[in-house]
């Protein structure tokens, strides 16, 4: 048998249900894992509660599906009983008396959660960095940031730490470090996911999701994700046909769209991410699939009108002014620039950014799915983003760097990032969107590319 790290959740699970391994003998052999890394993958490690969960799925006559399989939550998830710092010194000992919607539905599967990963202050960056356990690392070259804000799922999932690991996506924050890591990174269509009664989806720009290093895993979180919850504001019915059979289907020949250019003419793809989507519309031309360059459809105007509801949604957490001195720097920034922002402005704002896709999205009713580079650029240094030490240039090289994905959380659209690429010894993901509601096809043609 490979090592138990090598395999993906299904085949780990597989192994276990033959009894080639014990759900503790997993988790120890994770634990020990997570106890060497030194890419800053997790805030807070549960080794107790694992081994005694797991010494729990053991004893059971049936055991659920993915008995055994080791995860963790992003620390922006609340886990009852377990530390949500929120990637803030100001939440360092804060420990929930209740589960996120989402920890109750991965942990019902039979999954371990070995602890909390490494995430920015609130989840408000591209990067992953915070005053707790300092940046998660690209495992490709860790003098470089995994990205953000699921930073530490991705570096924990690349680093084969974890099979898979959950995670939440509100302008980009699965994408963007599934291809700085160089895995795969979904985030379904808005109200895929059911957030549930307590769970702010931010305007509905952010969602749970997931990253992985298979399709199959990746289909098969979605299915235990996508299923009503009550108290959500956006809810899909549950899908007839499970994702996890869906998505080896072969799709039909699809049109799909491709361009590389941003949307905001400051900012430039580099050579390697034009090169990642050649490569993949390359193999889509094999599969049988029209490829069809075009213009960049999307408007400039999005992006200020986004920062308005992306800042008044973090402006409207109450913090009183006594601890605004233990915020880092890019959170005061986007408080006060929230802080700013009438009513009227916030409610514009909303206004344009749901009008404005929206027709982007009829205009593109003659295509199937959507080909973009993930990124701008490739993982950056640690230190890039904030070492001018003013938060309007950190900013500014976020947009630099990341100025494809937040479009897909403005429009609600499904969107993935492929690992299908490697430039100067650095990943680089591609991205594919399709229209709201698409996720199965999504996830056949990702397989398609993957296989």
């Amino acid at each position: 048998m490979s090592e138990l790290h090598d395999l993906d959740a299904h085949d780990l699970a597989a192994a276990i249900a033959a009894g080639q391994t014990s759900c503790v003998e997993a988790t120890r052999h994770f634990l020990d894992r997570v106890e060497r890394e030194e890419l800053g993958a997790f805030i807070t490690v549960t080794p107790e509660q694992a081994l005694a969960r797991a010494a729990v799925l053991d004893a059971l006559a049936e055991k659920p599906p993915f008995a055994g399989v080791p995860t963790a939550f992003k620390d922006l998830t609340s886990t009852a009983g377990v530390r949500t710092t929120m990637g803030s010194t100001l939440l360092a000992q804060n420990v929930p008396d209740h589960n996120d919607h989402v920890v109750n539905l991965i942990e019902a599967a039979g999954f371990i959660s070995l602890g909390k990963t490494n995430t920015p202050e609130f989840g408000l960056s591209s990067y992953t960095d915070n005053d707790l356990v300092g940046p998660a690392r690209c495992p490709a070259d860790p003098s470089r940031n995994a990205g953000g804000s699921s930073g530490g799922a991705a570096a924990a999932v690349a680093a084969k730490l974890l099979p898979l690991a959950p995670g939440s996506d509100g302008g980009g924050s699965i994408r963007i470090p599934a291809s700085c890591c160089g895995v795969i990174g979904f985030k379904p269509s808005r109200g895929r996911v059911g957030a549930g009664p307590d769970s702010p989806t931010w305007n509905g720009l952010a969602t749970d999701g997931v990253l992985a290093r298979s399709v199959r895993d990746t289909a098969a979180v979605l299915d235990l994700l996508a299923r009503p919850m009550p108290g959500s504001s956006r809810v899909w019915p549950a899908p007839v046909v499970p994702f996890a059979k869906e998505f080896s289907q072969e799709p039909k020949r699809l049109r799909i769209a491709t361009w590389t250019d941003p949307y905001l003419d400051f900012v430039q793809a580099s050579v390697g991410s034009i090169a990642a989507v050649a490569h993949a519309r390359e193999m889509l031309a094999a599969a049988g699939h029209e490829v069809v360059e075009i213009a960049n459809p999307w408007p400039a105007e999005l992006e200020p009108q986004f920062n308005v509801v992306w800042s008044a949604g973090m402006a409207a957490v109450p913090l009183p002014a006594e601890v605004m001195g233990m915020l880092r720097q890019n959170t005061r920034y986007w408080h006060e620039r929230g802080g700013k922002a009438s009513a009227a402005e916030l409610a514009a704002a909303m206004g344009f950014l749901e009008l404005t896709t929206n027709s982007v999205n009829a205009s593109l009713a003659d295509f199937d799915l959507f080909l973009t580079p993930t990124l701008a650029l490739p993982a950056q240094p640690n230190e890039w983003f904030t070492e001018s030490g003013d938060p309007a240039e950190d900013h500014r090289r976020e947009l630099l760097f990341t100025p494809y994905t937040a479009l897909m959380n403005m429009s609600g659209q499904p969107a993935i990032s492929l690992p299908l690429h490697v430039h100067e010894g650095l990943p680089v993901g591609v991205m594919l969107a399709g229209h709201v509601g698409a996720d199965a096809l999504l996830l056949q043609v990702a397989n398609q590319l993957s296989g």
